[in-house]
């Protein structure tokens, strides 16, 4: 416990230390809450269009911020891959699974951090334009979102196991833009129907998006399909970054 206690502390050092995860992981989802309220108080009532209320908002901004920790955390292990660091690790008595929770723990302390103050902040932009979010609808979306919290932080672990510092960041940005765009945040996948919802409903992004938005409304009715399938998610890609990382790590020792 000690020596993942440590690597732990060193790994959430290293992404603090990089003034980018202020920008991205809190700075852009909260310019974007305030952006899409301004423009949501533009849209005319008639238009019948509650997306951008910010009841509907947090959850997905949420969503997007979490999204982000998947690219430090692809960062961070391709770039420790790329140079000799955990090559000299490999010889300390550490674990792969010693590794994969000094990886895992910081990020997923920082996500639940990231969506307090996201929601935080989303009860502040309630009160002023008066919204129907509450603070227990709130606290419960922050554990609600906990499982695609693990999902995008085992999504990073895997990609940084792949690929090297180079390649891993690219690919973490098409999964970002998919997550935006294939969760329903910026428009109503569910209104649109048709083939572009089966997709939406196939990813991941959608329910983890969903189980939000109906925590935060406290509506609870349904809420565990989206719940599962995250989870479902989450397992299968956590169980793959454990067994590539295992695989690669073996690999440098041969």
């Amino acid at each position: 416990m000690n020596r993942i206690l440590t690597f732990s502390s060193r790994n959430l050092k290293e992404i603090l230390r990089d003034p980018l995860s202020y920008i991205f992981c809190l700075g852009f989802p909260l310019v974007m809450l305030v952006i899409m309220t301004i423009i949501n108080d533009s849209i005319p009532a008639e238009a019948n269009m509650v997306i951008f209320r910010i009841d509907n908002l947090s959850g997905g901004i949420a969503v997007f911020g979490l999204s982000f920790l998947m690219l430090f955390t692809t960062l961070s292990v391709s770039k420790d891959r790329s140079g000799s660091f955990l090559t000299r690790l490999y010889a300390s008595p550490m674990t792969s699974a010693d590794f994969i929770a000094g990886y895992i723990l910081p990020s997923l302390l920082l996500s639940v951090l990231q969506s307090a103050i996201t929601f935080a902040a989303s009860l502040i932009i309630n009160a002023i334009v008066g919204g129907e979010m509450s603070v227990v609808g709130s606290l419960l979306a922050v554990i609600v979102l906990i499982p695609g919290a693990v999902f995008f932080i085992s999504a990073g672990l895997l990609f940084g196991s792949l690929f090297n510092e180079k390649a891993a960041p690219g690919l973490c940005s098409v999964i970002i833009s998919l997550s935006a765009l294939l969760g329903g945040i910026w428009f109503d996948c569910e209104g649109t129907g048709g083939v572009l919802f089966d997709v939406c409903n196939a990813m991941p992004f959608f329910h983890c998006v969903k189980a939000a938005r109906m925590a935060v409304a406290m509506q609870f009715d349904g809420i565990g399909i989206h719940l599962l399938i995250t989870i479902a998610y989450t397992v299968v890609f956590t169980l793959l970054s454990i067994v590539v990382f295992r695989s690669k790590m073996k690999a440098d020792l041969s």
